[in-house]
This record gives C-alpha cells, sequence and structure tokens, in this order.
C-alpha cells in the first residue's frame, strides 16, 4: 500500500530495526533518519544522539546526520522520516518536540519505552505549531498488514 498524508506503512523488518536501536539504548532518546526511494524502498540510518542531557532529548550528531543524507543522496533516497524515542514518557510529541520540528515534509515517528511488555510506536505529520497523529500500519514481508498501535 502506498504512504499517504493519513495513514504511514512502514515494512517489519525496518520497525525490527528501529525498535532494536531503541531497546539497545533504554535509558537515552535514541534518534534516526529513514530514507524512501522512488520505488518505496526504505532505509533506517541510526544516529547518535549528542544532547547534554540525552535521557530527556535528542540532537544529532552532525557528521552522522551529514553522512546519513549523503547516503540517502547515493541511494536515490528522499527523507522520509525523522525517528527518536522516549524512554519514560508516552510516544506523543513533547513542547520541544513541537516546536523544533523543522522538516515540515518527513514524517516523525516516536517510540515509547515508558510501558510494560509492549513497545508503543506513533506516527505523527508536522503542522505549523503542533503534530497530527496519523495511522501507522506494519507490512509484512507476507503482504499482511497490522495497526502498530491504537
Amino acid at each position: 500500500m502506498k504512504t499517504t498524508t493519513q495513514t504511514l506503512y512502514l515494512p517489519r523488518p525496518l520497525i525490527n530495526r528501529i525498535l532494536a536501536h531503541a531497546q539497545q539504548n533504554p535509558t537515552v532518546e535514541v534518534c534516526g533518519l529513514i530514507g524512501n526511494d522512488a520505488s518505496d524502498h526504505k532505509d533506517y540510518y541510526a544516529i547518535e544522539n549528542v544532547a547534554q542531557e540525552p535521557g530527556c532529548r535528542f540532537l544529532m550528531d552532525a557528521p552522522q546526520q551529514i553522512k546519513a543524507m549523503k547516503q540517502m543522496r547515493e541511494r536515490q533516497q528522499q527523507l522520509f522520516a525523522i525517528v527518536h524515542s522516549h524512554p519514560t514518557t508516552d510516544a506523543h510529541p513533547s513542547a520541544l518536540d513541537i516546536k523544533e520540528n523543522s522538516y515540515k515534509d518527513a514524517f516523525y515517528i516516536i517510540i515509547s519505552l515508558n510501558t510494560r511488555g509492549v513497545l508503543e510506536m506513533r506516527a505523527y505529520t508536522p503542522l505549523q505549531d503542533s503534530m497530527r497523529e496519523i495511522e501507522l500500519i506494519l507490512e509484512d514481508e507476507s503482504g499482511e498488514y497490522g495497526s502498530y498501535s491504537r
């Protein structure tokens, strides 16, 4: 299925890679980028969080972010989504997330590690002074679809 402004489709292997990144670093806000090409192939680029307080905010390492953007360009990809986790809060945008959403054409994906037994992942589109949640659908390799969080 095709991603729209109301629904975001992500392949299960990509989601598994993002969730593993968050689980391997449960005390910090992990961050990364998703690139997407014309054939809808998506790649995840994990980027180190260099914020002074990485447990409650994220700041992507600039050289790693530039390298990821170059790799996307080499693979003929566009920036598709910005990913980060919330180690101790829900998967909803914080006031800082809303204030600093400078890529208006990218989706925002937030993972919460604040749940017991189940990771929460939600997707958003940026608006002028807020973010709007959209449906996040898991694409299975078999062609099956399932809603990730609700």
